[in-house]
């Protein structure tokens, strides 16, 4: 990353986007949804070794674990519901 990027304000943001994913899905790079798409399955995994770790985890709990916002947070866990 270049210098004066924020990495952890970076993921923030992403995450954020997938709410609306109609948009992203509009103006998007298909070669920069697939990034998307990898990194976001990264992210699915650090959640899942979390939840193995720690048991049960509120949005703040995982939004402070994995430097997400808290908007983030619940995404990824209401995904990760949806999906069993």
């Amino acid at each position: 990353m270049g210098e004066g990027v924020d990495p952890t304000q970076m993921c923030r943001s992403l995450v954020d986007k997938v709410a609306q994913s109609e948009q992203l899905l509009a103006i998007a790079d298909p070669d920069l949804l697939i990034l998307f798409e990898d990194w976001l399955e990264e992210l699915e995994s650090e959640v899942r070794v979390l939840l193995k770790m720690h048991g049960p985890l509120d949005e703040n709990a995982l939004a402070d674990k994995l430097g997400l916002s808290r908007r983030g947070a619940t995404f990824l866990l209401s995904k990760l519901a949806r999906e069993g």
